[in-house]
């Protein structure tokens, strides 16, 4: 597995990383721990040293199964985990305070089984909190030894640029992909300027990219889809021009949607890093194999060509949700 680093940080890890939320917690029922330990320990094996997790993630069961399964690889990785929600629960709203913050580190470094997180983030911008107060609070832990690196999550520019004078932000963490493009005008320039790695979450659109979903795809009833605008049977139908495209491209390079997908976002930036999501170990060795495929200038202009005659239909989030990226 080739490997990047993170903006000036010199935080190096897999060129693909490994979203774990969907092993707990949001695309229907929870992985069996069994599996999921299975699964992550194949993810190590095939060169994976970056994991991504959170307390909202369950909450806090998608981090305890990361902390049993990574604790005989621990030295080999780097793991990344949010704080910023009351208690945990995205529903329960923001909650960035310092208290609450190192609240959470201590809890995280128990469920991790480590005395040191790699990467810590601040899930979504809390307008109640300064971010001077956050960013020196992670200073400070970082001084304690408990952190290593400090990131933001889905903040806007601004939050950025505060943060990044307390304490240099390592990695931004937001949703970027070939449907959804909104970091390109002014984070990706920003982060360049800074210095700052990216870290695309949903880059596989949330398994629509990948071709297996379609209008009349049906999500069980814990399925978090189930409430994104995008993801309406109406707008499925609307956005199927893209899945289209991709599989056009992909059949020319004798490759799978997703893996053009992937390898599309690996070249936008040598210090992008996307974090594609599976429980199953065949889509992971299929992600995974996206790191090898180089597109050439040619067929990236082509893809480009291509997309801006396509409208991708259909919010990203739900509007409550919506309410809390970009601050």
């Amino acid at each position: 597995m080739k490997k990047r680093i993170l903006g000036n940080s010199g935080l190096e890890v897999s060129a693909l990383g490994l979203g774990c939320m969907g092993l707990s917690y949001g695309y229907g029922p929870a992985t069996d721990t069994k599996d999921g330990i299975k699964l992550l320990h194949a993810a190590v094996e095939r060169g994976v040293t970056f994991f991504d997790t959170a307390e909202a993630c369950g909450p806090f069961v998608n981090e305890e199964l990361l902390g049993e399964a990574l604790a005989p690889y621990r030295s080999g990785v780097v793991i990344a985990t949010k704080f910023g929600f009351k208690d945990g629960k995205p529903a329960s709203g923001l909650d960035s305070r310092p208290q609450r913050i190192r609240e959470v580190a201590e809890a995280a470094l128990k469920r991790l089984r480590t005395d040191y997180i790699d990467l810590f983030y601040q899930h979504r911008v809390d307008p109640n909190v300064p971010m001077e107060d956050v960013a020196g609070t992670v200073k400070d832990l970082i001084a304690e030894g408990k952190v290593k690196h400090f990131g933001l999550s889905e903040a806007g520019v601004q939050s950025i640029r505060k943060a990044h004078a307390v304490q240099p932000v390592t990695a931004l963490q937001s949703e970027y992909s070939l449907w959804w493009r909104e970091p390109e005008k002014e984070i990706l320039p920003t982060l360049e300027e800074l210095g700052i790695g990216f870290v695309p979450f949903s880059p596989l659109g949330k398994g629509f990219l990948t071709g297996a979903i379609n209008e009349n795809t049906t999500f069980d009833k814990s399925d978090f889809r189930n409430s994104v605008p995008r993801f309406s049977e109406e707008n499925r139908k609307a956005n199927q021009a893209l899945v289209d495209l991709l599989g056009n491209i992909a059949a020319e390079n004798g490759a799978t949607p997703a893996q053009i997908a992937l390898a599309w976002l690996l070249a936008q930036k040598p210090w992008i890093v996307p974090i594609p999501g599976t429980t199953k170990l065949h889509r992971l060795e299929e992600n995974l194999a996206a790191a090898e495929i180089q597109l050439s200038d040619d067929e990236l202009k082509g893809i480009n060509a291509a997309l801006s005659e396509i409208e991708v239909q259909g919010n990203r989030y739900p509007e409550q949700s919506q309410k809390m990226v970009g601050r």
